[in-house]
């Protein structure tokens, strides 16, 4: 009976709009994104229109960086889809926005300092 309530517990967890949104995201993702998001709970992505690298984190706002080449985070941009979307679908919308249109996305996103470990801004961007 237990082996059975935890199944069914397991199968009501799966079927949440948070879960949903996440396995869409996965299936979106390359396997290199995929490995990345699960290894590290972000992933790179190449904009479109400048090349510049930025890597999204998990979150809703205010979760995208600028990467330079020494793999640093840089500018941070929050830019979300309207509507009360679950993670996955913001994180999947912000993937698709720099991949297909990146400078369309920045136009309408705010920005804000890259931020140390400790939570401070930094003194200026790389």
């Amino acid at each position: 009976m237990r082996a059975l309530r935890a199944l069914y517990r397991t199968f009501l967890l799966e079927r949440t709009s948070q879960s949903r949104g996440r396995r869409l995201l996965r299936e979106w993702l390359p396997a290199e994104q995929r490995a990345q998001f699960d290894a590290e709970g972000y992933f790179d992505v190449i904009g479109c229109d400048t090349g510049k690298r930025y890597r999204i984190r998990q979150g809703t706002s205010a979760n995208v960086y600028e990467i330079d080449a020494a793999g640093r985070c840089g500018m941070g941009w929050c830019f979300v889809p309207a509507g009360g979307l679950v993670e996955g679908d913001v994180m999947l919308a912000q993937k698709i926005a720099l991949e297909t249109s990146e400078l369309s996305a920045l136009a309408v996103a705010n920005s804000f300092p890259p931020l140390l470990r400790w939570g401070r801004p930094m003194a200026r961007p790389f």
